[in-house]
Order: structure tokens, then C-alpha cells, then sequence
């Protein structure tokens, strides 16, 4: 039985029913620790440190996948565009050994010329960024949550697909956080609305705006842009067409991979969800090329996450794909944009 199962409620299994309630009860200790951290942060200006520079948040108030990085990738290409000096700061969870983790690297595939920093310190890493690389603005990855560090402009992204975390906190659901927290939010960002219905996203926009009436919300959806192997081959998704495909992929909403090549008509054969940030190994890799022969597939396809952690073109005999995908503002663009130019105005002026 699997996790998702379970807190989703889709399995009504005598057995799931007892896990949700064991689940329920440690969320309580989770949430009264949550609860004491926000109320310290609320009452000890203190506690947060403002650096020289702007920042900027990019977060979540689920756990899980949101299209967090295609979104900082976004967001930091726009400044990049205008000449900005970002630095990414994360703190790099699923690193080892002081390595860069998957997102850093899949970054730094697609964003080269940014810096990123990977440290649980935060604040000594916008420090550094400032000292070493003459960083004009900071794009914390993930750090809603993180309130050690004041920032110009929080984003909080929302997943359309599961918008709330089954509404409970973690380990019940996936929430991160009440939702009433949402009010620390100056604009937030729904995503993959390509997904739901257009009366699906008012009706979400809504729910947003009980907890949040202020901030700006955009519309992002998430485009299939084509295929990219390792060594940067770049092929429209027609050269899967007629393949027997087997589909994999490490990450926090395996659904929605498996979703978007199902609704591209590719010939999927079989779909291998492993666990967020999966650190590969070679019996993994075996299980794989195995699985390709059983099913007589041509071609594996996972997300850049996953292969720039197995970086090869092939695996045995099937070539390895990763799909490449773009966000897109559908609506809200212009409060979007302005609410980044704000802060380019205020880098340019020095305020």
C-alpha cells in the first residue's frame, strides 16, 4: 500500500483507515512545532535578518512537487535578461558528501551562468554570494518556511493538482504548514493549470483568496517543450512516436509526469515511480535496463532531475530521454512582471 494512498483516502482498506489515524496523531506534535516557530518569528523582528540586497523567495506550503524548478528557472532567466546578477541560495536537501543536489544540477545544466548556493545557513550563503560573486539580488529556492532571511518579494507556488495537501499537515497530508499562513504570501503562483478546467481554477482562486485576499495570484501551465538526452540532443517529442516507452522518474508528484505523457499519446508500457530525490545506484539501473527488455522498449523518458543524476545517453540498448518542460504566465502575467520589475527598479536606484 502506498503512501499517497493512504493520505489521499483513495484506499479505504481497513489497514489504510488505522494508518490515517496514527498519521493524524503525529501530525499533532508537527503542528504545535510549527505553530510555536511562526508565532517566534512573528513576535521577534529579531529573529529575521535583513541583508544589503534584494530577495526574493520562491516556496510552497505543500510538500511535494509543484513545479518549483522550472518556475526559479523563469524567474531567474527574466533577470538574467535584464542584466541582473542573481544567486541561487538553497539549502540543498538530498545533497551528499557537500555535493550539489538534483535540482542544483539541473539548474546549473540550464541556467549556467547563475551561481548556486547549496547551505542549511542561508544567511551566511546570501552573504557569500554578495562577497564572492557581487550578487545584486538573492532567489532563495524553497524557502517559504525558511524565515531567518527578510525578502523583498514571497512567492508561494500551488500545485492545481493538489492544491492543499489533502488538507491536513504532514505526515497526515502534505501540508507544510496551515493554510492560513498563506497570508505571509505577496503573490502566489498557481501551477500546471493546463490540468484542470477553467471553472476548476476559479473555484481555486477563490479558495486562495479566503486565506489571502491581498496578494496577487498568476496562472502558470506547464508546456512540453520536446526531449533533451545527456549530451544535449534536443528532438521534438514526435521522435518517441511509435516506441514502446518505459517512463520513470524521482520526484515529489510522480502523477502528473505520468499524466502529461499519457495525454501526449506516447506508447507507455510501463511507468516506475521512485522516491523524491532518488540517489540511483547500479542495481537500479540493471532493474531498468531489465525492465526494457521484458517490455520490449525502444526508450526510456524521465525528467531532467533524473538524468542529471544518471547522465547517459543509453541505457543498455534503449535510448534515455528527459523531457524538457516550460512554464507559461496564462493569466496574471502583468502583475507578475511588474511585481519583478519592483525589484529591478529598486537594484537600479540603489534604494
Amino acid at each position: 500500500m502506498k503512501y499517497f494512498d493512504i493520505i489521499s483516502s483513495r484506499s479505504r482498506s481497513p489497514i489504510a483507515m488505522l494508518a490515517r489515524g496514527g498519521l493524524h496523531v503525529l501530525a499533532i506534535p508537527y503542528g504545535i512545532t510549527i505553530y510555536c516557530r511562526n508565532q517566534w518569528f512573528d513576535k521577534q523582528s529579531s529573529a529575521s535578518t535583513r541583508i544589503s540586497i534584494p530577495v526574493i523567495s520562491v516556496g510552497n506550503i505543500t510538500a511535494g512537487g509543484t513545479g518549483k524548478t522550472p518556475m526559479v528557472e523563469f524567474i531567474a532567466r527574466y533577470f538574467r535578461q535584464q542584466q541582473i546578477r542573481v544567486t541561487l541560495v538553497s539549502r540543498g536537501y538530498g545533497s551528499k558528501d557537500g555535493k550539489p543536489n538534483d535540482e542544483a544540477l539541473e539548474l546549473e545544466r540550464k541556467l549556467p551562468d547563475v551561481p548556486h548556493l547549496q547551505n542549511p545557513d542561508r544567511v551566511a550563503a546570501a552573504e557569500l554570494a554578495i562577497a564572492e560573486f557581487e550578487a545584486q539580488l538573492i532567489l532563495l529556492d524553497d524557502a517559504f518556511q525558511h524565515r531567518r532571511i527578510k525578502r523583498d518579494l514571497d512567492i508561494v507556488l500551488i500545485d492545481a493538482t493538489c492544491p492543499f495537501g489533502y488538507g491536513y499537515l504532514l505526515p497526515r497530508g502534505l501540508l507544510r504548514e496551515p493554510l492560513r499562513n498563506l497570508k505571509r504570501a505577496d503573490l502566489i503562483a498557481i501551477t500546471r493549470v493546463d490540468q484542470i478546467s477553467t471553472e476548476q481554477q476559479h473555484r481555486l482562486e477563490k479558495q486562495i483568496q479566503r486565506f489571502n485576499a491581498t496578494a496577487d495570484i498568476v496562472s502558470f501551465s506547464h508546456a512540453i517543450t520536446g526531449i533533451e538526452n545527456n549530451s544535449g540532443t534536443q528532438q521534438g517529442l514526435s521522435h518517441l512516436s511509435g516506441k514502446r516507452v518505459v517512463a520513470f522518474c524521482g520526484i515529489g508528484n510522480p502523477q502528473v509526469f505520468q499524466d502529461m505523457l499519457v495525454q501526449q499519446g506516447l506508447h507507455i508500457v510501463h511507468f516506475e515511480s521512485l522516491v523524491d530525490h532518488h540517489d540511483y545506484q547500479r542495481t537500479d539501473i540493471q532493474r531498468l535496463v531489465k525492465l526494457a527488455e521484458t517490455h520490449q522498449a525502444t526508450a526510456f523518458v524521465c525528467t531532467h532531475k533524473d538524468l542529471v543524476k544518471i547522465q547517459v545517453d543509453h541505457l543498455g540498448t534503449a535510448e534515455l530521454w528527459a523531457l524538457s518542460v516550460a512554464v507559461t504566465p496564462t493569466s496574471g502575467a502583468k502583475e507578475f512582471t511588474s511585481a519583478l520589475d519592483t525589484i529591478i527598479t529598486t537594484i537600479s536606484t540603489g534604494e
